[in-house]
């Protein structure tokens, strides 16, 4: 890797620090092509991204971020899952590590909060961003709904009274022309 390349590595990782809401850092020692693979495909279908990087390039990039936290974290051989959804990431990577005995989650931060293995296991409990909002929607949905009902049921149970009303008239009507006809 020549200077050049070193320099867009660092550009390009200083900018996924500034985009993303949540860094996970894992080890990967031992894993397969095929068994990468099908994580980044997981991280990607999660709106998520799972990169291996140089741990020097990458604390060069740390510099200035919200992320300087994570520079302990890398030694070894190590990658990094982030998004910007902060739930994404830390899902998928605890999710594959139950499934995958050479996946190791050495820790994480969400912005300037350090989080360590146990960290990253609540944060992939939570639900996610789109959950929380669906769930917001629906409460400030209910309460009109809730009325909406309650304003139409007077006006439903009135209509049933007329209606019963008129029936019993129509039909007190009908016996007092067969007693008149009798």
């Amino acid at each position: 890797m020549d200077r050049g390349e070193k320099a867009a590595a660092v550009a390009e990782l200083k900018q996924t620090f500034s985009e993303v809401g949540v860094v996970v850092v894992t080890r990967n020692l031992g894993m397969t092509v095929a068994q990468s693979t099908t994580l980044r495909n997981r991280m990607r279908e999660a709106g998520a991204t799972y990169r291996v990087s140089k741990n020097k390039l990458a604390r060069i990039a740390l510099d200035g971020t919200d992320y300087l936290s994570l520079g302990d974290m890398l030694t070894g051989p190590v990658a990094l899952a982030s998004s910007t959804d902060p739930v994404a990431a830390a899902r998928v990577a605890v999710d594959f590590a139950k499934t995958n005995d050479k996946f190791v989650i050495v820790g994480g931060a969400m912005g300037s909060t350090p989080l360590d293995m146990a960290g990253v296991q609540a944060l992939a409990t939570l639900p996610s961003l789109d959950e929380l909002r669906a769930k917001i929607v629906g409460l400030l949905v209910a309460p009109a709904t809730k009325i909406a009902t309650i304003a139409q049921a007077p006006a439903a149970q009135i209509a049933r009274v007329l209606s019963a009303y008129a029936e019993k008239n129509g039909a007190d009507a009908g016996a007092e022309k067969e007693t008149e006809a009798a």
